[in-house]
């Protein structure tokens, strides 16, 4: 399939993708909305950004508004589970866009407000239900969702809905199903506990695999700075007061830290806010609505809403903190580079978390280039950190390295006032000593 066009599509989908320019399909879209068109299960591996909320949206709606049924109360047709409210959203926005020509009606139900609205919606009748477990399954127990009638059933990033201590929900979930039924299955990996739900989930599916085993989006470029932990601040700052930084998230390992990096944003005159867990609902979605509007420039974030924000034109993403787990790192990057554009990931590694980087490596495949000086053994430095706690910039490839307000040092040159070492002390945990050898990983 290489038009939309080809498609046996219903004309209010053709008009909704034509309103919207749409006409090539990325290659998620391509290789399963003909099979799910068809009626199979479908397995899916791909990262976020590649299209796939079109790749089970359209079919569904197509299904749906072909059968021209009327909504039934409380009883969905069609049920997509999200792992969070943000990506929840994000996808009922989608079914409003390309079904704005059916007289088909979606429901939104996700934790953090109160049940009120979602109930009358459903008390309505809704052909399509998006949901987060959590919810769903409260408003289950409470008798105000039957699945009796469901026909589509879609898990969405069921990879991350483990990490977030979903597997019991899922599982209730998965067993209330009618077993008759179409089941579409996405995940950005596929480590053997997604495996083992997808083969109690699928019945002869499609397997459709755009995206290589844990690895990250080649167009990005990926850097990393060693520094002090008390530098990270400053070298932010620094960092997002370039002028080629447009749109920027910022990731940090706690809430906490969220906050307080959001807060000394805004203190040095740089538009920033936080999203997390912590945050009400409402606050959440006006926080991402700034920053899809451009109200602001930095969105700073912690590991939950790290596929939970679908915003195009992120030119940078940092990693302030480096994530516990080699698996975030790549949702995280995942932010930008998106829709086929370019984007540069940077990230802040201190002294202590050293063994993180090499994990993210060793998953990866391959050293992140460094904005500084590095372990020998894993070179691929592009630049060196000017005296004070200045900032390089540089790419993998070695060349176009340069001082924010200047001409590309020199490499192998030490910096003045550093005493020989590079932004910050060279790593110590996990890492060697001048002249000692290290192992490539992975």
């Amino acid at each position: 399939m290489k038009t939309f066009q080809e498609l046996d599509l219903i004309d209010p989908l053709r008009s909704a993708l034509a309103d919207q320019s749409y006409e090539t399909p990325t290659p998620i879209q391509a290789q399963t909305i003909p099979a799910a068109l068809e009626g199979r299960d479908v397995l899916g591996c791909a990262q976020t950004g590649t299209g796939k909320t079109a790749a089970f949206a359209l079919p569904i709606l197509n299904r749906l508004g072909k059968a021209k049924r009327r909504a039934t109360a409380n009883c969905p047709q069609a049920l997509i589970l999200a792992p969070t409210r943000e990506l929840a959203i994000q996808i009922g926005e989608s079914f409003a866009t390309y079904g704005k020509h059916l007289k088909l009606r979606h429901a939104l139900v996700y934790g953090g407000v109160n049940q009120v609205n979602q109930v009358r919606s459903l008390d309505r009748g809704a052909h399509i239900l998006v949901a987060t477990p959590g919810r769903l399954l409260d408003l289950m127990n409470q008798g105000y969702i039957d699945l009796c009638e469901l026909e589509v059933f879609v898990l969405d990033e069921a990879d991350r809905m483990l990490d977030m201590g979903f597997l019991p929900d899922l599982k209730k979930i998965i067993a209330a199903l009618p077993k008759k039924r179409q089941s579409l299955f996405f995940s950005a990996t596929m480590p053997p506990k997604i495996i083992e739900l997808s083969q109690r989930l699928l019945t002869d599916p499609v397997s459709v695999n755009v995206t290589p085993k844990s690895t990250s989006v080649e167009r990005i470029q990926q850097q990393v700075l060693f520094v002090d932990r008390g530098e990270k601040q400053e070298i932010l700052r620094q960092l997002l007061a370039l002028d080629d930084v447009e749109r920027a998230i910022v990731f940090t390992r706690t809430k906490r830290g969220a906050n307080v990096v959001a807060d000394k944003l805004l203190k040095s005159g740089i538009t920033a806010v936080a999203i997390h867990g912590n945050k009400s609902q409402n606050a959440r979605q006006r926080a991402l609505e700034s920053f899809r509007n451009q109200d602001v420039r930095v969105l700073v974030a912690t590991d939950v809403a790290a596929r939970g924000i679908d915003i195009d034109g992120i030119t940078h993403v940092v990693n302030f903190d480096m994530p516990v787990e080699a698996e975030s790192y790549v949702h995280r990057i995942g932010r930008t580079g998106r829709a086929g554009a370019a984007g540069i990931a940077l990230s802040f590694c201190t002294n202590e978390e050293y063994e993180e980087l090499l994990a993210i490596e060793k998953l990866i495949a391959m050293p992140l280039a460094g904005a500084n000086e590095r372990p020998p053994a894993l070179t691929g430095a592009v630049g060196r950190p000017m005296g004070g706690g200045g900032l390089v910039r540089g790419n993998r490839s070695g060349g176009g390295s340069r001082r924010p307000g200047g001409g590309a040092p020199r490499q192998g040159s030490r910096p003045a006032g550093t005493g020989g070492q590079s932004g910050g002390r060279r790593p110590r945990r996990g890492g060697p000593s001048s002249g000692q050898r290290v192992r490539q990983p992975g």
